[in-house]
């Protein structure tokens, strides 16, 4: 079975840190550009991050630079979203996606460039004191 699980979300104070995962089983990474993506209540899903298939270019929405990093270790098939200084505005199902794609140096966060791919299940991060 192809899919992408996400894991590492939970309940966390503001200020604090959380580092989701992303692995994929069934297919490996190695060939898909990766972004994250989240989905507050009542609000839209938005574009969090991407990061390319060699890692040489990552892109981050304008409301989690210097906060967020992107990575991936694709011996461990998986991609890592760590989350610092967050804010309870953070609060969202956190949504990862892979898309085959031919530039190896190339990623972007538009969840529709992502459809002919693969999407995870989510995974929720509550930031709350």
């Amino acid at each position: 079975q192809l899919q992408l699980v996400e894991s590492g979300g939970g309940l966390v104070q503001p200020g604090g840190s959380l580092r989701l995962s992303c692995t994929a089983s069934g297919f490996t990474l190695d060939y898909y550009a990766i972004g994250w993506f989240r989905q507050a209540p009542g609000k839209e899903r938005e574009g969090v991050s991407c990061i390319s298939i060699n890692a040489g270019m990552t892109n981050y929405a304008d409301s989690v630079k210097g906060r967020f990093t992107i990575s991936r270790d694709n011996a461990k098939n998986t991609v890592y979203l760590q989350m610092n200084s967050l804010k309870p505005e953070d609060t969202a199902v956190y949504y990862c996606a892979a898309v085959s794609v031919t530039i190896r140096a190339r990623c972007v966060i538009i969840a529709g460039r992502y459809d002919d791919g693969y999407w995870g299940q989510g995974t929720l991060v509550t930031v709350s004191s």
